[in-house]
């Protein structure tokens, strides 16, 4: 919605003296009001870089600040309208409609024509629609206002290009373990709370997983209901915020014990166990997408071509969680573990591959053979490439038996064993078939 800064309305003299109105949230009180103030983004930030040149010279360009919740956008952009005493705007994407945006548009206008610069700060902005987009751009186009959107998803596939064209990419990073603990103790500061415990303090930071916003939020509902508490441990976290905090910290060693319980789950062919341990893991809090790649790469290492419908399956589970979220596309994520658990394993071209890229890594690089080079033009031909080649469709059973495809002089391999389970049963006796047909083709010469 539309959200002119700093406009709002007098009191009427002659009404009842109005209650005080509610403090705001513990992470307002604590926005920084000035460059010193703020914590983290220092690749950003730090001397020399990009957004510490804006904010101490006033040139401020049209920018995207693509990063995670809770690291400083909307922040970053009220910082940027006041170091060129700009008006600031604030339109939300997913809120504002054409009407909003003719309003911001107006009060530019009318701040343009005093001379002074607006800037329009669209969050969310990769939920700006084609409408929406079209009453924008020619705005940013002409400078009528400097442009800043605000994103948690990656820009190059969520915004339109020709706004994306005009605009800088900034990439803000989750906070450092050590950012949150300097917020932390300013939260600390102005609720005059009691202190943390090592282990609580610990917990909540994982709990935020660089989030400042997030940590701020958990860190005053636990003040607010600690009460006379003389210390805040891990007891009071659990009693207070229960189910807010995360039952493993992201990054750490249960997060990584936990993914591997479910991958040799579903390689132990456990179906049973691997769906608890994904419980387990979106109940403390994991991304359904890394789940999902996890799932992924199951799929190719542990399953392969003993069944090769389990790439496919974990592939449209992957598909399916992006169109539906949470919690409904869990359960397709659910739906591939269990397939998978109970699919025949072969971890055969898994190996094979590994063997392959060691072996080309430790050879040198030999040239291709004459009659396997590409001979598109008439010279190419007659530099003989191509030349002895035999195609396989005008062999018998369209097998070039005998045929080597590896480089002259590298000593055949077999790299690629399969398994005799599920459909790569079938695929290792087709290929001991061509073996053998190659293996006498050989002994024939």
């Amino acid at each position: 919605m539309f959200e002119p800064a700093g406009v709002g309305f007098p009191a009427d003299p002659g009404s009842p003296a109005s209650p005080q109105p509610p403090q705001p949230p513990l992470a307002e009180r604590l926005r920084p009001q000035n460059l010193a103030e703020v914590i983290g983004q220092q690749h950003l930030l730090g001397a020399g870089r990009p957004l510490r040149a804006a904010l101490e010279t006033g040139r401020v360009h049209s920018m995207i600040l693509w990063g995670p919740p809770g690291v400083g956008k909307t922040t970053l952009a009220r910082l940027l309208a006041h170091a060129v005493d700009a008006q600031f705007i604030v339109l939300s994407a997913v809120l504002a409609g054409v009407k909003d945006i003719r309003e911001a548009v107006d009060a530019a206008q009318r701040e343009a024509r005093r001379g002074r610069r607006t800037l329009v700060f669209v969050d969310e902005v990769h939920r700006f629609n084609k409408g929406q987009q079209d009453a924008f751009l020619p705005h940013v186009e002409s400078g009528l206002f400097t442009f800043i959107g605000a994103t948690t998803e990656n820009p190059s596939f969520e915004v339109n290009s020709a706004l994306l064209s005009r605009a800088t990419v900034h990439v803000l990073k989750s906070l450092g373990d050590d950012d949150l603990g300097l917020l932390l103790d300013r939260a600390q500061a102005t609720l005059q709370a009691p202190p943390l415990t090592a282990a609580a303090r610990a917990r909540l930071v994982a709990h935020a997983d660089g989030d400042g916003r997030r940590l701020l939020n958990a860190y005053e509902s636990l003040v607010e209901l600690a009460g006379a508490a003389t210390e805040l441990d891990e007891a009071t976290l659990e009693r207070t915020l229960g189910e807010l905090l995360r039952r493993y910290d992201k990054g750490g060693d249960q997060f990584y014990d936990s993914i591997s319980a479910l991958h040799k789950s579903v390689r132990g062919s456990d179906p049973d166990a691997a769906l608890y341990w994904l419980a387990r893991m979106l109940d403390g809090g994991a991304d359904p997408r890394y789940l999902a790649r996890r799932v992924l790469r199951m799929a190719s290492e542990d399953i392969g071509l003993a069944d090769p419908r389990a790439l496919r399956l974990a592939l449209d589970a992957t598909e399916v969680y992006e169109r539906l979220g949470s919690p409904e596309g869990e359960l397709a994520i659910a739906e591939a573990v269990a397939y998978l658990a109970v699919a025949p394993k072969s971890n055969a071209v898994y190996k094979a591959w590994g063997e392959v890229r060691a072996a080309v890594k430790q050879d040198g690089t030999r040239a291709v053979p004459e009659r396997l080079r590409n001979a598109p033009t008439r010279l190419m031909k007659q530099l003989g490439h191509g030349e002895g080649y035999r195609y396989a469709h005008d062999e018998p059973g369209a097998f070039a038996a005998g045929e080597n495809y590896l480089p002259d002089g590298v000593p055949e391999r077999r790299f690629y064993q399969p398994q005799p389970r599920g459909l790569e049963l079938r695929i290792g006796e087709r290929l001991a078939e061509l073996r053998a047909l190659n293996d006498a083709a050989k002994k024939a010469r």
